[in-house]
């Protein structure tokens, strides 16, 4: 079976619409980028200059043999600093416990009670399978109205676009990360995360898993004063 390659316009017409199309097209493929980029301009912090907020949030990113990834461990490692700091009060850890032997947040807690964050000022979110779904819940779930949103650099300005989109005043914090394999995955499915981020925030979908709100973050809040 011959596979026919395809045949480029025949007239200049033809072929100055061809390029005309393909430029509209990289145009369309871009616009969600750009706009996380010009949404979240003045929403990006370091740890010594966020403002201060009740709330960190801390978006699963995956576990080694059971523990935090090192990439996981970085945004740990940014939410201890800042509540050691007294620039935080609660951590709402995030992430995927879709199976039994799989379970992020509960690693994200053990991981922070072992650098210096209470257990009582640690709250989880057991449903938190992609970054609107953590939005979402930090929102209607858990009462979170204003947070510091911790995550890497290239993932940081898309949850910040998100979280603000559900109803949460956010801060972003990109931490460091070694410029590896992980680092230009990553940093490469933002580009076509950025087009789903955009229709999340356009038409408010419901998370995978909603369930009924929850009293952690007041209770946690409660429990320091």
């Amino acid at each position: 079976m011959k596979i026919r390659r395809p045949r480029l316009p025949r007239t200049r017409a033809g072929r100055r619409r061809l390029v005309q199309g393909v430029m509209a097209a990289c145009v369309l493929a871009l616009l969600p980028s750009t706009w996380l980029y010009v949404s979240t301009a003045d929403r990006l912090r370091t740890t010594a200059d966020v403002p201060r907020a009740e709330v960190a949030v801390v978006f699963g990113a995956g576990l080694w043999q059971g523990e935090p990834s090192p990439y996981l461990a970085h945004r740990l490692d940014a939410a201890a600093k800042l509540y050691r700091a007294g620039r935080i009060e609660v951590v709402l850890v995030t992430g995927d416990n879709s199976r039994e032997d799989y379970d992020e947040p509960d690693a994200m807690r053990a991981y922070l009670g072992k650098h210096g964050v209470p257990d009582s000022r640690i709250v989880s979110d057991y449903a938190g399978f992609d970054t609107w779904d953590s939005c979402v819940r930090a929102k209607k779930i858990f009462g979170v109205d204003r947070a510091i949103l911790i995550s890497q650099g290239f993932h940081i300005r898309r949850a910040v676009a998100l979280c603000e989109a559900a109803g949460v005043d956010s801060y972003g914090i990109g931490v460091d990360a070694k410029h590896d394999a992980t680092w230009y995955y990553g940093g490469t499915r933002e580009v076509f995360a950025a087009g789903k981020a955009a229709l999340d925030a356009v038409f408010e979908p419901d998370p995978r898993f909603l369930g009924r709100k929850e009293r952690g973050v007041e209770r946690a809040l409660a429990s320091g004063r």
